[in-house]
């Protein structure tokens, strides 16, 4: 199983220009909204069409500007399941399903029905309508009626959007045991980071338009090379920075000078501190710097405390457990430190 992307697209001032391989995993699209998400996935699936550029599935060609090839979606064996599951409101759950296969015989397409009952646990729900069932029974219809149409690739665009936290939740686990036998390539749209690292291997990271090179789940979490992948895997605190040594860069957004555990290079153009990378001093470790407090944020699980370097500069957020910070209670100065390994470089345009 493959997907082979390279398409660029002009929309007014916004342009798309896309690249990415995969190879029958489950990849997660990532950006800020407007960053041509939700664009890319229509492309492939032949709802727009890009302006030049190259799609290829499983060695089909669906879109060649080249050769002048544009499959239209239903030759493209390409599932989509939108944030709204698209189901017809007048339909049964039953009759939703047999319009993905009302074109085989009617024995056929009874026995393809009642399979994809069982399969997505709805038997018993046949009769009811999409109003009568929760949120996580409309997406199991949704995705039964993609899987009756035996796709080669499965796009995904925000499938949780529009739940409650709760039934999120409990929908994104019923998602992940569907998917899990699933051998085509799936594309996940998603603005939740966590949500990307639960459900996919893979992850693409869309800044205003354009791709970045494909990495892994973990590694976008742990080592983000760019600072559109460090905003979107949920970083807090980012400054540009002038390097001022082998691994040492002078933060210019707060006003200090950081090592860094790994070499800097001329393309490194900011760091990045997660919230919870940064910690209290309470001996003599590196990257010491005093900070004034100037908000104390009581959050559900934990403080977050918003800082300023006493050279001044830009806010800093550091998160810490609730008991760590009760001993600081009342406290308008504190020494902060972050260790050398938590620290990441990153590349990116200079503001």
């Amino acid at each position: 199983m493959s997907l082979s992307v390279s398409i660029y697209k002009q929309l007014g001032a916004f342009t798309l220009d896309v690249q990415f391989d995969t190879g029958g995993e489950r990849m997660a699209l990532l950006g800020a909204s407007g960053s041509g998400k939700s664009m890319t996935l229509a492309c492939i699936a032949g709802l727009v069409r890009p302006d030049r550029g190259r799609i290829v599935l499983n060695g089909r060609v669906l879109f060649d500007s080249e050769r002048r090839i544009n499959l239209p979606p239903q030759r493209r064996s390409v599932g989509c399941l939108f944030q709204s599951y698209a189901l017809f409101p007048h339909m049964t759950v039953r009759q939703n399903l047999l319009t993905a296969v009302r074109r085989l015989p009617r024995a056929q397409r009874e026995a393809a029905v009642a399979e994809k009952l069982r399969a997505f646990r709805l038997a018993g729900l046949e009769r009811l309508y999409p109003r009568q069932l929760s949120g996580g029974q409309q997406q199991r219809v949704a995705l039964a009626r993609v899987f009756l149409s035996a796709p080669e690739c499965l796009l995904l665009d925000e499938p949780f959007s529009a739940l409650d936290s709760y039934l999120r939740w409990h929908t994104e686990l019923e998602l992940y045991d569907l998917l899990r036998p699933y051998q085509g390539d799936v594309l996940l749209v998603s603005h939740d980071r966590g949500e990307a690292y639960r459900l996919c291997e893979t992850v693409c990271v869309l800044t205003g338009g354009r791709s970045e090179d494909k990495t892994d789940v973990h590694t976008l979490m742990a080592q983000p090379r760019t600072l559109g992948a460090a905003l979107i895997s949920g970083c807090k605190n980012v400054s540009r920075i002038r390097r001022v040594g082998e691994a040492q860069a002078y933060c210019l957004d707060w006003g200090v000078t950081l090592h860094c555990a790994q070499p800097l290079s001329a393309a490194h153009t900011h760091v990045g501190l997660r919230a919870h990378s940064l910690r209290l001093a309470r001996g003599d470790e590196p990257n010491r710097f005093d900070a004034r407090v100037l908000r104390v944020i009581d959050d559900a699980f934990s403080t977050i405390v918003m800082l300023a370097s006493e050279t001044g500069g830009a806010l800093l957020r550091m998160e810490l457990p609730k008991e760590d910070w009760a001993a600081q209670r009342g406290s308008s100065r504190v020494t902060l430190t972050v260790p050398p390994e938590q620290v990441m470089p990153l590349m990116g345009e200079r503001l």
